[in-house]
Order: structure tokens, then C-alpha cells, then sequence
């Protein structure tokens, strides 16, 4: 195999695949990318491919190909030795011994490599139906759901965002929960959506790639499908391949309040730097905050035996009762990080009831905060 091709290309396809390849030396080849030049000639499509047997990629970059053959190497390195490269076109070809001879302007690299057929093959998914979705739509429904997946591999079936088709009006949902926290959002995506498969968990890797993939520069759209157990991403010549989590997800709708009895609204920035400056004295394990909610007033507090005490107090519109409830300020702080709005609408019933928060500019996304007992 022999090839040359842009600096600035190489290193793009090469730091797409940083977060797949496997750091762990269960199959250490894992770590490797596999580099293959399918077809000679100007303009020839050079594949960069990576998986971790769970999440794979593969990208086709423009280079010019002289002789064609496939390679595998060190990710990692291939990537650092790319970036340090001048910004000169960069000659890539491998020795009788499966070594990669890497040239640029006076700069020489030979790396070891190991042969194309070790490398495990990416899963072969051509789904019968693909739906075109906005980049910029799949990249706010992915920010606002993922944070709150569980981290929990018992809980393996809350360890993805849901997926789902509404019934009604070409709109997609987005679902993720941990059991302590939930969060949702819709989008409206066209009558062609109804074509994509439904109920679907996507894993919480795959849908970091696929983030990802979508803030790219140029992305614009992104074809989705989703078929068995299998998820497909496609950006141009870009596709990502995932497994998806087999499993049923809980019935999340019985979790969202019907009714809220309490409604108050409040500026994100004073709200989150309040509420970071109080779980400074909160328990390290719970991070437990008190929200007292009187006439006028907000109050938050913690309190830890070992260290101290604190609160702060923000005035807001509110005529009601009083209440009291406990919450994990953590769950709090990254629902209002990743609103991107000014101001939020916190919904409440009693002390015991889940705190409900939304943007006031966008009715269509909603997180859950279960409360705790302090």
C-alpha cells in the first residue's frame, strides 16, 4: 500500500476515531486503526476505520493512491506523530514486514504495524430505510438527554437514551433517566420520520460518537436508521455503526406529574451559581441541598456535620404555601447546564413530589429531579 495524502485530511480522520478505539488490552488490536486504499488513482477514496466491537467508524478521505492494500497501526500514535507533521502533503507506505514508512517535507516516522485481515471486520448494516435529520436538532436532543443516563452496568437497559417516533406530527422523543433524574425533549423532524424504526435504546457511547459526528463543521444533516440490534449514522462519507441495547426501557411516563401546583420562574446563571456555592458544605456522597420556597423568596441550604453550614437566598414570584424539599444539587446544576436558556420554569406540588424543570423558550424539553429525604 502506497498513498499521499493532505496533512489536515489524515489528522481529521484520525481524531474522529480517538474515543473509539479500545484502551484496554483485552484484544490490544483494539487500539489499532485500520488503514485500507481499496482502489489506485487521483482522488482514490483512503478508508480510516475503528471499533471497539460495541461502537465502529469508518470515514473515506480523498488521497491519491499508487499502489492499494490495507495496514493496521497504533491510533494513538499514528494521530500524535500526523499532528506534529509540517503542514506539508504526507507520503504513507508499508514494508514487507507490515511497518508504515510515514513521510513529510524532511520528517520520516516508521511505525509497526500488523496486517489488515487481524483487524475485526465492521459490522455490514444496509438498512432498507434511512430518515435525514438536522444536525443541529440530533446534537441539542443528544446534549439534553445524555447527562442523565445511568453510569450503572447492573441497570444496563438505562445505559442509552431512548428513542422513540410520536405518533403525531412527524416528531421524534429522546429519553434518558437514571432513576433519580429524567429527562426528555421532542423535535419535529417531517412526515418522513415515520419511516424509522421506534423504541429503540441507543448506548450511551454510541450517542457521544454520534454527537460528535453531528458539531463537525461541516455538518448539516445526518441520515439515521436503525434495524435489529443494530444503529446507523451517516454523514457524507462519514458512517457510524452501533449496537444497540436489548432491553425495555421503563414506562418514563409515569414518572412526569400531571399537574403541578407550584409554578416559579427563575434566571438560570444566579440559580446555578447559587446552587454550586451551597453544595460546597453539602455531604460528599448525597451533595443534599434544602429548597425552602416562601413568599418572595427562594432559600437553598446545606449542612454537614463535618464542615459546616450555608445558604443563599433569591427572590422570586411566588405567593403560595410554603415548602420544603431536599435535592442532589449535581442533578440540579447539570439539568439548568445544559438548558441554554436565560430563565426556567420550576415546577413543584409538595415536599415530597419531583422538582420539574423547564426552559421558558422551549416547551418541548423537560427534566425530572426526584426529590431526596433530608
Amino acid at each position: 500500500m502506497k498513498f499521499t495524502i493532505a496533512k489536515a485530511e489524515l489528522q481529521k480522520g484520525l481524531a474522529r476515531i480517538q474515543s473509539i478505539v479500545e484502551k484496554r488490552n483485552s484484544m490490544p488490536i483494539l487500539a489499532n486503526v485500520l488503514i485500507e486504499a481499496p482502489k489506485k488513482g487521483k482522488s482514490a477514496g483512503l478508508q480510516l476505520s475503528a471499533t471497539d466491537l460495541e461502537v465502529g467508524i469508518r470515514g473515506v478521505h480523498e488521497a491519491q493512491v499508487e499502489a492499494s492494500g490495507g495496514v493496521t497501526a497504533s491510533a494513538k500514535k499514528l494521530f500524535e506523530i500526523v499532528r506534529e507533521l509540517p503542514d506539508e502533503p504526507v507520503q504513507v507506505a508499508t514494508t514487507e514486514n507490515q511497518y508504515l514508512d510515514i513521510r513529510c517535507a524532511r520528517a520520516k516516522f516508521v511505525l509497526a504495524g500488523t496486517a489488515a485481515e487481524e483487524y475485526p471486520t465492521l459490522p455490514e448494516f444496509t438498512p432498507g430505510t434511512t430518515v435525514k435529520v438536522q444536525a443541529a436538532v440530533l446534537s441539542t436532543m443528544i446534549e439534553r438527554t445524555m447527562y442523565a443516563t445511568s453510569l450503572d452496568e447492573t441497570r444496563y437497559n438505562l445505559n442509552g437514551v431512548y428513542f422513540e417516533v410520536l405518533p403525531d406530527g412527524g416528531k421524534i422523543r429522546m429519553v434518558a433517566t437514571d432513576g433519580h433524574r429524567l429527562s426528555f425533549v421532542d423535535r419535529a423532524v417531517g412526515p418522513d420520520v415515520e419511516g424509522l424504526a421506534s423504541g429503540v435504546i441507543i448506548p450511551r457511547k454510541g450517542l457521544a460518537e454520534l454527537k460528535r459526528l453531528v458539531d463537525e463543521d461541516d455538518a448539516d444533516e445526518v441520515e439515521l436508521a436503525f434495524e435489529g440490534s443494530n444503529g446507523l449514522a451517516r454523514k457524507g462519507d462519514v458512517m457510524l455503526v452501533m449496537r444497540l441495547i436489548e432491553g425495555e426501557f421503563p414506562n418514563y411516563r409515569q414518572v412526569v406529574p400531571s399537574t403541578i401546583g407550584k409554578r416559579l420562574t427563575l434566571a438560570v446563571e444566579p440559580l446555578a451559581h447559587a446552587l454550586r456555592r451551597v453544595a460546597l458544605l453539602s455531604a460528599e456522597r448525597s451533595r443534599a441541598v434544602r429548597f425552602e420556597l416562601s413568599r418572595g423568596r427562594i432559600q437553598i441550604s446545606s449542612s454537614n456535620p463535618d464542615l459546616g453550614e450555608a445558604q443563599e437566598e433569591l427572590d422570586v414570584d411566588y405567593d403560595g404555601e410554603d415548602v420544603s424539599v431536599g435535592f442532589n444539587a449535581r442533578y440540579l446544576i447539570d439539568a439548568l447546564g445544559v438548558t441554554h436558556s436565560k430563565e426556567v420554569e420550576l415546577g413543584l406540588n409538595d415536599g415530597m413530589s419531583p422538582m420539574q424543570i423547564q426552559p421558558t423558550d422551549d416547551p418541548e424539553a423537560l427534566a425530572i429531579i426526584m426529590p431526596m429525604r433530608l
